[in-house]
């Protein structure tokens, strides 16, 4: 299945009209950096798409690594044959190892 490549929230345009695709574990990716980024409860009539890391600032420091994991978890939950792995919440940097079909894929972005 291919999706419509994304940049900066918008779809990546092609140089001729169109817009450019991906497939495979470029669409994975991109589907679960939208996941972890997207605000949970952000989207009527898809409640449960998002992520609830954007509430991480308002945790403890000793509780903010357990929220991170489940907020991950639980973003991540509707994609099929992905499994976290590890999820490392450093300062605001959050490192995300997954393993999709036996493939080995890391992820690492900025919370707020």
């Amino acid at each position: 299945m291919t999706e419509l490549k994304i940049r900066d929230g918008d779809y990546v345009p092609d140089g001729v009209g169109g817009t450019v695709r991906v497939k495979g574990r470029d669409a994975l990716l991109q589907r679960v950096l939208f996941r972890l980024m997207a605000r949970r409860g952000g989207f009527p009539f898809l409640e449960d798409l998002g992520s609830t890391l954007y509430a991480l600032g308002g945790e403890t420091p000793s509780h903010r690594q357990s929220a991170a994991e489940t907020a991950v978890s639980q973003a991540l939950a509707e994609e099929q044959n992905l499994r976290v792995e590890q999820v490392e919440l450093n300062g605001n940097q959050l490192a995300v190892r997954m393993n999709y079909e036996g493939e080995e894929l890391n992820l690492q972005l900025t919370v707020r």
